[in-house]
């Protein structure tokens, strides 16, 4: 907005708080693609206690440009965790009741190996021959870090948007590994309208002359324009036209008259500037072309034989699929791809669609019925599984501004 001034560099190199899982040679992760990494690292960060039987862990898996911090300050921008108002005493993923697990996924670029990270075979930073990653090595990755914590079988898997793609990748391939699965503001593939707005921001990141074919770091450039059109474009299939409205309407921007130029007359432009300028601070370009392009692969009903309903044929898990009226880049239709095949398999599901104006960002804020149901599938899994339920202690955050930067 007015008044800020873009960052003057990416903070993506500094040291982070938090763990490190580091998978030796000797345990390579194994990739679709049919390349393996090793060594390599994995970063995450735990809420809450792990109890004795090792039975309430809940795996959160981020969206495509979040990462491990999600309930506290970011380490790089300062700002609220992405899934503050979700992860906390009392909050639905109540870590007094919950131990609750989040992993920088690979090709991230928060402490996880990715593209920024140097490659052992050269020296130098692995840009874009760093192996293109899958949404099932993802979670492959993330079973990883289960496996050193010793949980065999998570109490629940829960994500939105591209956690939410991992959550299905999960319950599919490994249901032995959870008892109930959430999937929020998701689909089981990517649209080609999703797969065409990806493009435009990759072919944005690339046209940037700063990009220097991946080898930014190297040449001591960063892509920043071509990065900031990228999130501008995404940020805007991140809200609603009535969320745009009510925030921006046509208002100008710190005038009085039309400019008759190309400076940010509108508030919205101002907006989307800022966001643009500020993503660069904390994200890495070729972790965004790794990112989308996995996105854009996964496709769960092509792995069995193209029925959606034999990925998920035999399965004794809980699912819960949750969509937003307002949501256009996930709609309401997708979930309901997912219920009918959960259902043309006698699984056990329960669906919402959540009445909201937020957009696909509503998973993101403090929706009180999205809130409120969850919490009830969580009590009801509990307590089929014989775990305490507690109680959810009285939450008031206040609705959240859907224009805040989010992390999508």
């Amino acid at each position: 907005m007015a008044g800020h001034s873009p960052p003057k560099s990416p903070a993506i190199g500094r040291a982070l708080p938090g763990h490190r899982l580091e998978i030796g040679p000797e345990a390579p992760l194994r990739l679709d693609s049919g390349a393996s990494l090793a060594p390599a690292v994995l970063a995450y960060q735990t809420y809450g206690r792990l109890n004795a039987e090792k039975s309430n862990a809940v795996l959160v898996f981020h969206a495509l440009t979040g990462d491990q911090f999600a309930a506290e300050d970011h380490p790089v921008t300062g700002r609220p965790g992405w899934w503050e108002v979700m992860i906390g005493p009392g909050r639905p993923l109540d870590t007094e009741r919950f131990f609750v697990v989040c992993v920088n996924v690979p090709g991230g670029c928060m402490g996880s190996t990715g593209p920024k990270e140097t490659d052992p075979a050269t020296g130098r930073p692995w840009g874009l021959d760093f192996p293109v990653i899958t949404i099932a090595d993802m979670v492959r990755a993330q079973l990883r870090v289960l496996d050193h914590l010793g949980i065999d079988k998570l109490f629940c898997a829960i994500g939105g948007s591209m956690g939410g793609m991992q959550v299905l990748e999960l319950a599919a391939h490994h249901p032995e590994r959870l008892h109930a699965a959430v999937a929020i503001a998701t689909a089981a593939h990517h649209s080609a309208q999703n797969i065409a707005f990806h493009e435009i921001g990759r072919q944005a990141i690339m046209a940037d002359p700063d990009w220097n074919a991946g080898r930014y770091l190297e040449a001591g450039t960063v892509p920043r324009r071509g990065l900031a059109v990228a999130r501008m474009t995404a940020h805007v299939t991140y809200l609603s036209e009535p969320a745009l409205h009510r925030k921006f309407g046509r208002r100008l921007q710190d005038r009085g008259a039309l400019s008759y130029g190309f400076d940010a007359d509108f508030q919205v432009e101002s907006y989307l500037r800022y966001q643009g300028a500020s993503f660069v601070e904390r994200f890495d370009a070729n972790s965004y072309l790794y990112i989308t392009r996995a996105m854009d692969y996964f496709d769960l009903a092509a792995d069995h034989g193209g029925v959606l309903a034999e990925a998920f044929r035999g399965s004794d898990l809980r699912f819960c699929i949750m969509s937003f009226t307002s949501d256009w880049l996930f709609p309401t239709a997708e979930a309901k791809r997912l219920v009918h095949a959960l259902n043309a398999v006698a699984a056990d599901v329960s669906f919402v669609e959540i009445e909201s104006d937020k957009g696909h960002d509503a998973f993101l804020l403090d929706e009180r019925e999205f809130h409120a149901t969850l919490h009830g599938f969580l009590n009801g899994t509990a307590e089929r599984l014989g775990l305490p339920t507690g109680a959810l202690r009285p939450l008031d955050l206040g609705d959240r501004d859907p224009g805040e930067d989010r992390i999508s």
